[in-house]
């Protein structure tokens, strides 16, 4: 894949990524891209700042589309990540206003959680810690959650969220597409992928499988 055209995307992405002046995918989102959009599960490799983000929030919006029924869960390990991720899912969503989100972290306030939660997003991002909140509360099901994506799968796990994760995805339906993407690739997110991924493809793009 030389260019986005090069893809079969959605002509509201194709709007949304002309609008953003994108034209030619990153390394990471060139390999990772057409494996996601094929239904793979998927470990990628890469830097902070590869656009990483753009590389499955493109195939997650793709699936959605296709999919009414089905939503989108992105797991972050910081309230920052997930409002930059959130604005990236915003400025691709620009032409598809049935793709909704909702952002759940904590510092903000539990009520405007809520009531985006009853408007039904098809895109939850959330860290954590505010999503096993929001399950013990019974204030999000996440039957139909069949795409789940990890960012910084090597930054939750140096932060303590394991045992969050181990709960979260309990809750999941286990016919899912999951994404892991890591900065590196150390033993214990090895292990992570090989509990909660199906024979994934693994892409690594940069000097990124040792930790620093």
């Amino acid at each position: 894949m030389k260019q986005f055209r090069d893809l079969l995307l959605s002509e509201a992405t194709y709007k949304a990524l002309d609008k953003l002046k994108f034209e030619t995918p990153t390394p990471i989102q060139a390999e990772s891209i057409p494996v996601a959009l094929d239904g793979r599960d998927l470990i990628a490799c890469a830097q902070t700042g590869s656009g990483k983000t753009a590389a499955y929030v493109i195939p997650l919006i793709e699936k959605l589309l296709l999919d009414e029924e089905a939503c989108g869960l992105v797991l972050a390990p910081t309230r920052e990540l997930a409002k930059q991720i959130s604005d990236v899912v915003h400025e691709l969503t620009i032409f598809t206003p049935s793709i909704s989100q909702a952002v759940l972290i904590g510092g903000t306030d539990m009520e405007r959680q809520l009531k985006a939660l009853r408007r039904g997003p098809r895109i939850v991002i959330a860290t954590p810690g505010r999503l096993t909140d929001h399950l013990r509360r019974r204030s999000i099901a996440l039957d139909y959650a069949k795409f789940l994506v990890l960012d910084e799968g090597d930054r939750m796990l140096d932060m303590g969220f394991a045992p969050q994760l181990d709960v979260i995805l309990k809750y999941l339906p286990k016919s899912r597409q999951t994404l892991l993407y890591t900065a590196t690739l150390p033993a214990n997110v090895k292990q992570l992928a090989a509990k909660y991924l199906n024979h994934p493809i693994h892409i690594s793009v940069g000097p990124t499988s040792q930790p620093v």
